[in-house]
């Protein structure tokens, strides 16, 4: 979702830095369409990515649960993608044809990645565990830890079926 909004931020900076002319904000819309077709081929598959799966799988086991602070952790990992955005957001009204290549790639990420987050969900109902981000240092790989958890049964499942 922060790829999408990176890349709606880039767009809206590029459409008001180009100042009415057409042509670049019709190259940078076709440009951005491109991405968009990009991103929903690459991420048309329904199996797991596999850095996902790396990462999902060497989650490191706890009975307790980690000392969250979900603002601290969105931007020890999201520190790049803020960079990205505004040293390409702030070029846009010197160069507004910078911001609009660069939406591209933020259109590509959010359309491949779209479906990673069921897939955690898929693991976590099916083995009754929950994935929480671990801290780590900003420059280091993200790392996760699985808590064990309560398994969801569903009343389809009550009768032995599964």
């Amino acid at each position: 979702m922060l790829s999408a909004g990176a890349a709606t931020l880039l767009a809206a900076v590029t459409v008001i830095g180009a100042g009415g002319n057409s042509v670049l904000i019709l190259l940078a819309l076709a440009w951005w369409v491109v991405a968009g077709l990009s991103g929903l081929i690459l991420g048309r598959r329904a199996e797991i990515n596999p850095p996902i799966a790396r990462l999902l799988a060497a989650a490191k086991a706890t009975n307790t649960l980690p000392r969250q602070r979900p603002a601290a952790i969105l931007l020890n990992r999201l520190w790049p993608l803020l960079l990205y955005t505004l040293g390409f957001g702030a070029l846009a009204f010197v160069a507004p044809q910078i911001p609009g290549i660069a939406a591209g790639l933020p259109i590509i990420l959010a359309l491949y990645w779209r479906r990673q987050e069921a897939a955690v969900s898929a693991i976590e109902e099916r083995d009754g565990a929950q994935f929480y981000v671990e801290k780590t240092s900003p420059v280091r790989p993200i790392a996760l830890v699985r808590t064990t958890g309560f398994r969801t049964i569903r009343p389809h499942q009550l009768n032995g079926a599964v």
